[in-house]
């Protein structure tokens, strides 16, 4: 079956040679874009969607988010408002709690977040383990994620869990040995939370080879709460993404711009914690590829909004609209070393959002307010 839409009146490709072009339409065939043009020469199809004006964006690619987890901290989020710092220390709650609930329900929060990102225009989104940290708990949480998204990233190094306090190094053995083991059969890349008071570049270093070992691809939440090993580790394994960024050196950036490593930047992590925001501008200046992601998480993140982080990254952290709608989707997509994503040619997965407005401006310019008026995934109006 083909659909056309027609009647865009700013069709936002990512697509360097085709950039935004207006008064365009595009055809879907199946799931994959097949034809691209100027509305008036839209050839027939099956059926027709007709844009009527609106701007059309590829959909957003949420690289970075944690969706398989049971409770909530709001009580840990009310404190941080008083007053209180993040150290990530409420991890281990949600651990807890994690750990106590049923797959059903498990499952059934994870579909309920990704219906909730996709009505706002997330057609791609990441799901994390890391709130189970024991084989049985992590192979769980990988396997309910595979059943609900393509892209999904073991993070048993997380934290060290309660039961290991103070033996980080036996945990770490066991992270890269049996876990991994484990949870290879779900799981398509490989995370660990390089920071003080989680794990160390050398222990972080050992758990990113491993996986590499198993053929699982490479990821890293670097620099978030301080200076850092992570972002230069990151590199030098040739990993898809260093995750968060907030405290960079010269060093850091120089690293980052010569690589093909992206900068994912979680601007909801800094809204949700009152920490300092990271500094996108110097990150593109340098020629860094940029994502924004959600971290969409029950801690330091309960946010599963795009349009809120497009939003937040042009306020507080001096991207353009058009440079933070690229990091949403393209620059979510080049996290994930996805080319069918994020982009509107020939031959790219039919996923688009048509919004409630005649530019793609006005996710930044119209904060809060619900532009996301039809939405096709995988070719299908949802």
């Amino acid at each position: 079956m083909s659909l056309a839409v027609t009647g865009i009146g700013e069709l936002v490709t990512n697509d360097p040679h085709l950039g935004i072009v207006h008064d365009a339409a595009i055809v879907v065939e199946g799931d994959r874009i097949a034809w691209i043009g100027p509305s008036s020469q839209a050839p027939a199809a099956d059926s027709r969607l007709d844009a009527d004006g609106a701007a059309v964006l590829p959909g957003f690619v949420d690289s970075h988010a944690h969706l398989i987890f049971a409770g909530d901290r709001a009580a840990e989020f009310g404190a941080r408002m008083a007053g209180e710092a993040y150290t990530g220390g409420g991890i281990r709650t949600t651990v807890a709690a994690t750990r106590a609930a049923s797959d059903d329900d498990l499952r059934r929060n994870a579909r309920r977040l990704v219906g909730e990102a996709l009505r706002q225009g997330t057609t791609t989104i990441e799901i994390k383990s890391g709130y189970g940290l024991s084989v049985t708990e992590e192979a769980r949480s990988l396997r309910l994620a595979a059943e609900i998204v393509e892209e999904t990233t073991f993070l048993g190094a997380h934290v060290v869990p309660a039961e290991y306090a103070g033996r980080a190094d036996d945990y770490v053995d066991l992270v890269r040995s049996e876990m991994l083991e484990a949870v290879t059969p779900y799981a398509k890349w490989v995370d660990v939370f390089c920071e003080r008071g989680a794990f160390d570049a050398d222990q972080a270093r050992a758990i990113l080879t491993a996986g590499a070992k198993r053929g699982l691809g490479l990821r890293l939440h670097a620099n978030q709460l301080g200076p850092g090993p992570g972002v230069r580790l990151a590199v030098e394994l040739g990993a898809a993404s260093a995750d968060h960024c907030t405290h960079l050196d010269d060093a850091d950036v120089a690293a980052l711009s010569g690589s093909d490593t992206v900068a994912t930047l979680l601007p909801g992590a800094e809204f949700s914690t009152r920490s300092p925001y990271p500094d996108a501008r110097r990150l593109l200046d340098a020629g860094v590829t940029v994502a924004l992601a959600t971290d969409c998480n029950p801690g330091s993140s309960y946010t599963s909004s795009m349009p809120f982080c497009i939003a937040l990254a042009v306020r507080e952290m001096r991207m353009t609209p058009a440079e933070a709608v690229f990091a949403a989707t393209a620059g979510g997509a080049a996290a994930l070393r996805r080319d069918d994503l994020g982009i509107v040619r020939v031959g790219a997965r039919a996923d688009l959002i048509v919004l409630d407005a005649p530019s793609h401006l006005h996710l930044a310019y119209r904060p809060g307010v619900p532009l996301i008026r039809t939405i096709l995934h995988n070719g299908v109006p949802q």
